[in-house]
């Protein structure tokens, strides 16, 4: 996830005061219970939170020991030294290329306007080309149903903008028109790409290509469909939304659709009036200068239009195979700031969704359909997401954990505590989590499902500076590092390797920090490459977990990470606790995004606003002040792009 600019407090700002119950004791005990398996750690060393890698009733649930999972695959590169070069490394042998950049033309017949360095792209331009800020992505192969690994569609997130680079003139002048274009620079693009002989190319035009933007037509399905909460002037039966934004992770259903999620839309909302709980809760602000959308859109004044704000929070359902179809917002995923949905089946065929809230003390949901996922009935599996049951996570401090059910009845979950219905419960998510008392983490951002151990989920926790603090929830087992600055990663395992069960045993698969640091508390536990707030995580097809890091622009190189380089990418078998680092990006930048082809010989990633040089706008006059990337164009503005990796020798990535 990264902040939008000048408001970045507001997002990274404390919404849950709530008094749920946490844990008052650190570490030491569930440290006590656990065993360094097979890993070489020398035998009683002191330490003050979880290390490394798995408990043994997580191993024994698995199936998988680190010995088996080390033999099974290996990593077959170098690991590359930190870098602060204004540019893309790779490790010898690979070779990453930038082809889908922000302003390059998606693809649309007819519609293919070029990009103009000095920002003066119009506003309909904009809605044809690549928005900014790419983010999580995910390949679909083509023809649809099968497993081609040269040609495709690619569906990816553009978070937000700035509009100090989006603009010749940044905010002088500012319009409506405006507003329109920095919409248009949003949402989500699908693009269809194809390997031309050893060169990978987006194909122009092409009857597959689409801009999804803030101001495209949405259905609401599940429970808060119809719900008075989602109901407006414009849609008076809450049926009907217009766009989605702030489009951070993602993920990707069996049946070949994209989920997009929605993450932090709160920011673009802005109310003079006095707000209610469901506003403070959910980070709703009274003023703000980087959209400022709100100025000349009454959709974003709360006080014009008080439930606009409920009908955005949705994991939002795209078919990239079909661009005349209307995208899906579904309400039974629950309403958040949602981080990523990884998608897994259950022994009984039904479909568990992973997702979580990225915002300091906030939790971690899944979300188990009614209905079961048929593999040859793709139209029935388009409405697998329409109901179920959303969970929330409780971590014991023994390593054990449970799945609280957030449904309406049960658990205080009623009208006695402001839950009129599910609907009214789901738009009010959050809240439903503090009542039942899940346990608060360290901003939990991406989740993935390991591909070879049933049950096995990962989830990226970035930072919490705030934890430990005076009035701020204390330490606990499963966020053992009062002012976290470097973040760590859960891991846990279902109950009976199912995922839809509703207990599970859980560890820290690693603690992010510097190796050689003099604060033992702030060390990382890995050995190898370093790296700090982790977010971006994925599994390849051979099984090995990639993990892409968001330091704060504002933080890059400097205070607690001085040294540590620009972000990167890093790999790891998990297992093993070795980490070698893959790829650094330019200057300013976030590493996110990932999709491998079928094949595991292309990997694509994003490289998102590079150039960022901190919490203001870019200084329009200078907006390469930081990063000249991709172009190199001193004269022009640094672009956002996916960037596509290959082997020289065409082998498989990462051998």
């Amino acid at each position: 996830m990264s902040r939008p600019l000048i408001k970045k407090e507001h997002s990274e700002e404390i919404s849950n005061r709530s008094s749920n119950p946490v844990f008052s004791e650190v570490a030491d005990a569930f440290l006590s219970r656990r065993r360094f398996l097979q890993l070489g750690v020398v035998a009683g060393a002191a330490v003050s939170f979880p290390l490394l890698l798995k408990s043994e009733n997580a191993l024994a649930a698995s199936g998988a020991s680190p010995s088996k999972l080390a033999k099974a695959v290996s990593l077959g590169f170098t690991s590359i030294p930190v870098s602060s070069e204004d540019t893309v490394i790779v490790p010898e042998g690979y070779i990453a290329r930038p082809f889908y950049r922000w302003g390059d033309a998606v693809g649309l017949k007819g519609n293919l306007p070029e990009f103009k360095k000095d920002g003066s792209n119009t506003t309909e331009e904009q809605a044809a080309q690549a928005g900014m800020h790419h983010d999580g992505m995910a390949w679909f192969s083509l023809p649809q149903g099968g497993e081609s690994a040269d040609h495709g569609l690619l569906a990816m997130n553009h978070e937000y903008i700035d509009n100090g680079m989006l603009f010749k003139d940044g905010v002088a002048n500012w319009s409506a028109d405006k507003a329109r274009k920095g919409q248009n620079a949003m949402g989500v693009s699908v693009i269809e790409v194809k390997k031309n002989g050893q060169q990978w190319e987006v194909v122009r035009p092409s009857a597959f290509a689409r801009r999804i933007t803030v101001n495209t037509p949405m259905q609401l399905s599940g429970p808060a469909r119809h719900n008075d909460l989602m109901k407006t002037a414009a849609d008076s039966k809450g049926e009907v939304v217009l766009g989605t934004m702030q489009n951070c992770a993602n993920g990707h259903t069996p049946w070949g659709t994209y989920l997009t999620c929605e993450e932090n839309w709160s920011d673009i909302f802005v109310k003079k009036g006095e707000m209610n709980a469901l506003e403070k809760r959910y980070g709703i602000s009274d003023s703000d200068d980087s959209y400022r959308w709100n100025e000349v859109d009454e959709r974003f004044s709360v006080d014009k239009t008080p439930n606009e704000p409920n009908r955005f929070g949705w994991v939002v359902e795209i078919d990239p195979y079909n661009p005349n179809s209307t995208p899906r917002k579904h309400t039974a995923l629950g309403r958040i700031k949602h981080e990523g949905a990884a998608v897994t089946i259950a022994p009984d065929n039904r479909v568990v969704v992973y997702m979580g809230d990225d915002q300091k003390f906030e939790y971690i949901y899944k979300f188990v359909s009614d209905k079961k996922y048929d593999p040859a009935n793709r139209e029935a599996n388009l409405s697998l997401l329409e109901s179920g049951t959303l969970y929330v996570a409780k971590f014991n401090d023994d390593g054990s954990g449970v799945w609280l059910p957030l449904v309406h009845g049960e658990g205080g979950l009623d009208s006695s505590n402001g839950f009129a219905n599910q609907g009214d419960l789901l738009i009010k998510t959050r809240m439903a989590a503090d009542v039942v008392g899940a346990t608060k983490m360290d901003r939990p951002e991406w989740i993935a499902v390991d591909p070879h151990a049933a049950g096995s989920v990962y989830c990226t926790l970035t930072n919490n500076s705030d934890r430990g603090k005076e009035g701020k929830a204390p330490v606990d087992a499963a966020n053992p590092r009062a002012n976290n600055v470097f973040g760590h990663i859960m891991h846990w395992v279902e109950e009976n390797s199912d995922p839809a069960a509703p207990r599970f045993t859980w560890d820290i698969l690693v603690m992010a920090g510097r190796t050689n640091g003099e604060d033992e508390k702030a060390k990382g536990s890995m050995k190898g490459a370093a790296f700090g707030s982790p977010d971006g995580l994925s599994f390849d097809p051979r099984g090995v977990l990639w993990i892409q890091t968001d330091v704060s622009s504002s933080t890059i190189n400097k205070k607690a990470y001085e040294g540590m380089g620009n972000n990167q990418m890093v790999a790891t078998i998990p297992g093993t606790n070795e980490y070698r680092r893959f790829l650094t990006g330019p200057r300013g930048c976030e590493i996110t995004g990932i999709a491998f082809t079928p094949d595991n010989r292309t990997l694509f990633i994003n490289i998102q606003h590079p150039g960022e040089g901190g919490d203001d706008l870019t200084d329009p006059a200078n907006p390469t002040a930081v990063s000249s990337w991709p172009d190199g164009d001193k004269a022009g503005r640094p672009r956002s792009s996916t960037v596509v990796i290959t082997k020289a020798d065409g082998g498989i990535i990462g051998t």
